[in-house]
């Protein structure tokens, strides 16, 4: 939830966009086969749920994070990002440094200017144990740890 709400919060802040730029799935890939709802169904069954594929960008955080191309991240959520908005919010210095194979669902965003900032549409904390925390949250710790005038 934290990408869409910084998406949101971009997209607010540039004030171009006419039309929501969050929007309730209605078509996904399950078990290879193409699932379809109406925006006015039923909502069961309309999460996207599970681990899904993600493809890192040379040169990103994430994939100095995960010190590899491709990931694969648990998911848990009705919500996506619009793509055709990506171009307005890279001008705004936001970096899709993650998507879906297919390059439709952006999965991870950036700031290339920024410390660390990363937003992830997936849940790094269903990968996490107490003893073998998700590599996000060791990075997000060490890059604290790094800042702190402590």
């Amino acid at each position: 939830e934290l990408q869409q709400q910084k998406l949101q919060e971009e997209l607010e802040n540039i004030k171009s966009t006419p039309e929501p730029n969050m929007k309730v799935m209605t078509e996904w890939l399950q078990d290879g086969s193409l699932q379809k709802r109406n925006i006015d169904d039923d909502k069961g069954g309309t999460m996207r749920l599970g681990s899904y594929e993600c493809l890192l960008s040379n040169g990103s955080l994430a994939r100095k994070i995960y010190k590899s191309r491709k990931i694969f991240e648990r998911h848990r959520h009705r919500y996506e990002v619009n793509i055709k908005y990506r171009q307005v919010l890279e001008g705004s210095g936001l970096y899709f440094s993650g998507l879906s194979p297919d390059g439709i669902l952006p999965e991870i965003v950036e700031y290339a200017n920024h410390p660390w900032f990363v937003g992830v549409q997936f849940h790094p904390e269903l990968k996490s144990r107490p003893f073998k925390p998700h590599p996000l949250f060791i990075s997000f710790i060490k890059a604290a740890s790094n800042h702190s005038k402590f």
